[in-house]
């Protein structure tokens, strides 16, 4: 791993330099991965299976703030989130490619900082940082990562095949994250009028790892496997629960009834909701960022899946014309608009 100590400065080193640096820490897990850092081009034997590719693109001060992320949580969400793409699909990771752009107000320690969070992801998700681009910016810190996974081509899960009275399931507990940025936002806000005052997190350890350390589900890959169940339909909530149900109606062509009740909300998160006056079903609904998965399976799974402990049936598929509604406590229905990240969404 990197040794440097103190602050050593971009330009002390070039792209080359920098690149050198990153290269000398980064080990190869995958056998398809034939070369990683050094050419052109990775070379990678991708035969045995159908590929899948995924991007994406964080922005400083845009998908993550720096007065609150410590650059070693940013690298590894920023291998987590692209991974979860691929889980999304019913896949395996591979390999990434992993391009930054960085101004000269970052160190090579604070580059590093960043590429061992990196790494560490790669050794949790067993996946190959095999290249990618390092280049100057004028505008903040940017981090775009290529995501390469495998799968049989009859097991890749898409949004598309969700059928009528199949069930509704999510992994794990949802809000949380949204919750822990509440609270994050809180603290810079009150550090910049008190700079004296120290943040204020004791307790709220998981919802604040929800938001700087998200992780992407492959074990829920894994355990699908081995309960041999094939979900019709998958997504991952990037965006929130209400807006991943309209990408599944849009792709699959039906509707869906959730349950209030049956949402998972850890106690954490609900107190804090409470706390901040923030309803937490629509904490739940609409925070994001939690990158649990959302998917349908047949309801002759029902018997497999029910007593899972970390697979919750929160509802089930509709005919399209009715629509995305919730049933609450009160057992009164409401439709479920679309109310989550938009990367191009006019601000108030």
């Amino acid at each position: 791993m990197f040794e440097n100590k103190g602050r050593t400065e971009l330009s002390e080193l070039g792209e080359f330099g920098l690149i050198n640096s990153i290269k000398e820490s980064i080990d190869i897990k995958q056998k398809s991965t034939l070369t990683g850092i050094g050419d052109d081009a990775t070379i990678l034997d991708l035969t045995k299976s159908t590929t899948l590719v995924s991007t994406d693109m964080l922005l400083e001060n845009v998908h993550f703030d720096l007065a609150y992320v410590p650059l070693k949580h940013l690298g590894f969400k920023s291998v987590a989130v692209n991974v979860s793409d691929i889980c999304a699909m019913n896949a395996v990771p591979q390999q990434i490619l992993v391009s930054i752009g960085i101004s000269n107000r970052f160190s090579l320690e604070a580059v590093e900082e960043l590429y061992q969070g990196i790494n560490a992801a790669c050794k949790a998700y067993n996946v190959d940082l095999v290249g990618g681009d390092t280049s100057s910016s004028t505008s903040g810190l940017v981090i775009s990562i290529t995501v390469i996974g495998m799968q049989e081509q009859d097991k890749i899960v898409k949004r598309s095949g969700a059928k009528e009275n199949d069930l509704l399931c999510v992994t794990g507990d949802l809000g949380g994250a949204y919750m822990g940025l509440q609270l994050l936002d809180r603290e810079k806000r009150i550090f910049i009028e008190q700079p004296r005052m120290q943040p204020d997190l004791e307790g709220k350890d998981y919802i604040v790892g929800r938001q700087l350390k998200p992780e992407a589900r492959i074990d829920v890959i894994k355990t699908l496997k081995e309960l041999d169940i094939l979900p019709t339909s998958m997504i991952d909530v990037s965006d929130g629960v209400a807006s991943e149900l309209h990408h599944l109606k849009e792709s699959s062509k039906i509707g869906f009834v959730v349950y209030e009740d049956k949402l998972p909300i850890d106690p954490m998160t609900y107190q804090q909701g409470v706390d901040f006056g923030i309803d937490p079903t629509v904490a739940a609904l609409n925070g994001g960022e939690d990158y649990e998965l959302l998917f349908t399976v047949k309801q002759n799974d029902f018997e497999t899946i029910k007593h899972h402990k970390d697979i919750t049936i929160i509802g089930y598929c509709t005919q399209e014309s009715e629509g995305i509604h919730l049933i609450s406590k009160g057992d009164t229905k409401h439709p479920i608009t679309s109310q989550g990240w938009n990367a191009f969404k006019k601000k108030d």
